[in-house]
C-alpha cells in the first residue's frame, strides 16, 4: 500500500485541548477516524503527531488528500 485509503469524503472535527498531543491516521485504516488505532501496521505509513496550540475545534482530514495535513483543506471536494 503506497497511496493512503481514503476514509470519509468529509472532515471530523474535534475539540482539541492545549498542549494535548493527537495521532492523525495516515493510511486511512483506522476504524477510530481521525486518529490512529495501528491498522497501518505492514505498511510504509506512520500516525502523524499534532499537538494543539490550543483549546479549540479543528477539522482532521478523512480522505487523506490533504497539503495541510493533518488538517482540512478542502481536497475531499476535488475530483
Amino acid at each position: 500500500m503506497t497511496i493512503p485509503q481514503r476514509a470519509a469524503n468529509t472532515p471530523i472535527g474535534v475539540d482539541v485541548v492545549e498542549g494535548k498531543s493527537y495521532f492523525w491516521c495516515t493510511c486511512g485504516k483506522s476504524s477510530k477516524q481521525p486518529f490512529c488505532d495501528g491498522s497501518h501496521k505492514g505498511t510504509k505509513f506512520l500516525p502523524m503527531l499534532f499537538k494543539a496550540k490550543q483549546s479549540q475545534k479543528v477539522f482532521f482530514c478523512t480522505c487523506k488528500r490533504t497539503k495541510d495535513q493533518p488538517l482540512c483543506d478542502g481536497s475531499h471536494n476535488l475530483k
